[in-house]
């Protein structure tokens, strides 16, 4: 059983990011979005005009906080061989119901990716907005990176953040 990450959020925050659970390369280095490849740090980077490259992991997480970007998975723990959302057996939710009650300024849930969006029946019954954004996976090839980006900065610009 793998356990997940703990929420990166701030009373401000007005949007929350979740994710479906972390790859091996973000639970190995216990950050989000940790794998090379993974598209989630250039996007948010740009839209948020962070020079992320230069920041170290715990300074990325606290100007995405201050900016009022939350991050979290839709689950708290699961089995998985290696990282693909399709491998995902006996998941167990993470208590979404219980932060969001904690975020009086959100605004937007946004999930990353298909599996994250499993959970919208869910996210749509707690009272901010819910949109599904497109994975920034390695695994979802078929979308570009500027493609990615224009339909993040819609949701970000929703939000509030940009």
């Amino acid at each position: 059983m793998l356990q997940g990450l703990a929420p990166v959020v701030h009373p401000g925050c007005r949007l929350l990011v979740l994710g479906s659970f972390p790859g091996v390369a973000s639970l190995r280095a216990q950050q989000y979005y940790a794998h090379p490849r993974n598209q989630f740090w250039p996007i948010v980077g740009d839209l948020l005009q962070l020079d992320w490259m230069r920041l170290s992991y715990a300074q990325r997480i606290e100007a995405v906080r201050l900016r009022g970007l939350g991050i979290w998975d839709v689950y708290a723990h699961c089995c998985r061989e290696g990282s693909l959302d399709r491998a995902i057996t006996d998941a167990h939710p993470n208590d979404l119901r219980g932060l969001v009650a904690q975020l009086p300024a959100l605004q937007l849930i946004a999930h990353n990716g298909g599996e994250s969006a499993r959970a919208m029946r869910i996210t749509r019954s707690l009272g901010p907005e819910v949109r599904r954004l497109p994975s920034t996976s390695p695994a979802n090839a078929s979308w570009s990176l500027e493609r990615k980006r224009a339909a993040w900065r819609e949701v970000f610009t929703a939000a509030t953040l940009i």
